[in-house]
């Protein structure tokens, strides 16, 4: 049995084999997941879990560079905007994570190549997140 970090399995499976560059995706429950792509349901019932818990569950375990958001955020849930800015502002070591802002039509068509969507209970708007992994050495 794990003793820390994601315990999920379908995560997990996908995190380990991720490379640099590679994206993973964290959506809202309306987001929909193209054919073809790996969909990681853990929605339960509306907002179970949150797409905040979910992502910092997910972020602590995986190296992110970039993060991809849909610029209507901006306007739209700014509560959440600021919990992902603060999730991913600069750490000790000076390392900022890049935030990149595309139309949410776009960001939907990005989870075509992402690994896997991670679907949650959050029904707040554009909650949604591509996650590109860096590289740890």
């Amino acid at each position: 049995m794990k003793k820390h970090g994601m315990l999920n399995g379908e995560i997990s499976r996908v995190l380990s084999y991720m490379g640099h560059t590679d994206t993973l995706a964290v959506g809202d429950c309306g987001l929909p997941i193209p054919d073809g792509t790996e969909r990681i349901d853990l929605a339960v019932t509306y907002g179970v879990p949150s797409f905040m818990e979910v992502l910092k569950a997910v972020s602590d375990d995986m190296k992110v560079e970039k993060v991809i958001l849909a610029e209507e955020i901006r306007e739209s849930n700014p509560h959440i905007l600021r919990e992902i800015n603060h999730l991913f502002a600069e750490c000790e070591t000076g390392f900022k994570t890049e935030v990149v802002f595309v139309p949410h039509s776009r960001l939907k068509a990005m989870t075509g190549s992402c690994k896997a969507v991670i679907r949650t209970g959050e029904t707040t708007p554009y909650a949604n997140i591509i996650l590109q992994s860096g590289c740890i050495f």
